[in-house]
């Protein structure tokens, strides 16, 4: 796989995936629809060791997960476009959101997870895996 390039609308921001992806999916946790406005949150899972910000710097705001662990939401701070989560150091992945990629349209969500707390709005993809929470992984 190429790099995949991304950063915020104004150009602050910038950031580069390096490496295979770890999957995509769509989250509709309650935290998830603060930070898009509403809708769920779009995500393609980066490998931890592949992602850089190669311009600027991300404001992070951290928050409790219903994991208890804490939760950073990164976006830019200048015209506040959401970017990625900051998961903990534990995490192999970094969640980035795909609508601060360069090309969005070439990424399929995978699964949905925190289906417990969706809108009756949300709409979903047909015949996606739909988890009430987070499942496990490993």
């Amino acid at each position: 796989m190429s790099e995949i390039e991304g950063g915020c609308a104004c150009g602050a921001v910038r950031f580069k995936i390096s490496g295979e992806l770890m999957g995509t999916g769509v989250c509709h946790c309650r935290s998830c629809q603060y930070g898009t406005g509403g809708g769920p949150n779009y995500v393609v899972l980066a490998p931890r060791a592949g992602f850089t910000v190669t311009k600027g710097e991300a404001k992070i705001h951290t928050s409790k997960a219903d994991s208890g662990n804490e939760v950073g939401r990164a976006f830019c701070a200048e015209c506040g476009t959401p970017l990625y989560t900051a998961t903990g150091e534990g995490m192999p992945f970094l969640p980035v959101k795909v609508g601060a990629l360069d090309d969005p349209s070439v990424f399929q969500p995978q699964i949905h997870l925190y289906m417990e707390d969706a809108q009756p709005w949300h709409l979903t993809h047909e015949g996606l895996p739909q988890f009430p929470k987070m499942p496990p992984f490993g």
